[in-house]
């Protein structure tokens, strides 16, 4: 089916009258959200309720730290000290002493000479992406890039080269056959749909082979993966390589919100000149800066949580009757989206909640129910989690 909201849409300027479908306006909106429905891709936020009794493995809290007693209370105390909101961009008065202080400990525990703060992951790929190629230049974007990279790559206007994931055979060739000087390489270390980590070494390999730098997107690593919960990258002994760039979230395991750059010093001055999503973005909340800073300090006081999350997937997927996850995510492959809500909607009925990917997030044919696991679940908790979904998938004609 080709749906309404896939034609191209281009208003045209006063008077132009109705465009080519004899639509006005916007009276299309009807038509595509007709369309939507009947692809069973529509979508509806699930509110969660204060004090409801709810499994929660639909989030990315990967060590369950979002409620932990001194993540709140770091939250709480930079509201206090420094209110609610940065009041503006970072460049102009939206910098705090806290900011600087989590992105100088995010470089120290990450193993980077520098860090730089973005109010959002998405918008720290954006600004990492754009600042770093242009017009004129290359970039090499495998199909499990986030979309957040996939706008970047776009905003670019970079020539933009898609291979298939983790394939860094096609990353060496498209870098080879290239005319333009400057090439940039870019990549989840841990695809988000499905938690495979991507081969980060020999992606990095091609990439300095071929004078391109290698831009690593690691927020469903950081806290899942490699020593102390540090990443792919810190796994393969890359933490601070030259040419090599990487960001990620203070909203997965560190359970706050925000994004982060790391690389060198030089780069985050780059950053902060030229990145536009950086420069004309209202800063991160104090709020957030404080628990994230709270969220590490656990994390380094606790390196072990990792180690937790990874055998509670692992018993998890057992369970569950599913591949062993090579991270924190448990990808259960429905096919029909209409199926695939059904039993996610099942699953909530039964007070666990679990995410529904659809197309555009994964490709047709393929959407699922994605579980993501905590590190402060218990075993009784994982094998309820189990029991409720295999009910659900039967319930929806899957098993």
């Amino acid at each position: 089916m080709t749906l309404a909201s896939d034609r191209p849409f281009a208003p045209g300027g006063p008077g132009t009258g109705p465009d080519a479908t004899g639509e006005v306006g916007l009276a299309w909106l009807a038509g595509a959200a007709r369309d939507r429905a009947a692809a069973g891709l529509h979508r509806d936020p699930h509110v969660r309720r204060d004090g409801a009794a709810e499994i929660n493995l639909g989030s990315n809290d990967y060590l369950g730290l979002s409620a932990h007693p001194d993540v709140i209370a770091g939250a709480r105390d930079a509201a206090r000290r420094w209110g609610g909101g940065s009041t503006a961009s970072r460049l102009v008065v939206g910098t705090t002493q806290a900011h600087v202080d989590l992105e100088n400990e995010l470089a120290d525990f990450l193993g980077f000479e520098a860090a730089l703060v973005f109010s959002s992951g998405f918008l720290a790929n954006i600004g990492a992406v754009t600042a770093l190629a242009g017009r004129g230049d290359l970039i090499v974007s495998d199909t499990g890039s986030h979309a957040s990279l996939i706008d970047g790559c776009r905003l670019s206007r970079a020539r933009v080269v898609v291979v298939d994931r983790g394939d860094h055979e096609a990353v060496r060739a498209a870098l080879a056959d290239r005319t333009e000087q400057r090439a940039l390489v870019v990549t989840d270390s841990v695809y988000s749909i499905d938690g495979e980590p991507a081969p980060i070494a020999d992606l990095y390999a091609a990439a300095r082979a071929h004078g391109a730098v290698l831009l690593v997107d690691e927020a469903h690593a950081v806290g899942v993966r490699g020593p102390g919960g540090r990443g792919i990258v810190a796994e393969h002994g890359l933490s601070g390589a030259p040419d090599l760039v990487v960001t990620s979230v203070l909203s997965k395991s560190l359970g706050s919100q925000g994004g982060v750059v790391l690389g060198t010093g030089l780069l985050r001055s780059h950053l902060v000149d030229c990145a536009r999503t950086f420069i004309f973005d209202t800063g991160l909340n104090p709020a957030a800066v404080g628990a994230a800073r709270a969220a590490l300090g656990v994390l380094r006081a606790n390196p072990d949580l990792p180690d937790r999350l990874r055998a509670n997937a692992r018993h998890l997927a057992r369970a569950c009757g599913a591949e062993e996850p090579q991270a924190a995510v448990i990808s259960i492959i429905v096919g029909d989206p209409q199926r695939a809500v059904a039993a996610a909607a099942a699953c909530r009925d039964r007070g666990v909640l679990v995410g529904c990917f659809r197309p555009p997030s994964v490709p047709p044919g393929t959407s699922r129910l994605r579980i993501t696991v905590r590190a402060d679940l218990d075993t009784a908790t994982l094998d309820h989690v189990a029991g409720v979904v295999d009910e659900a998938l039967r319930q929806v004609g899957v098993r």
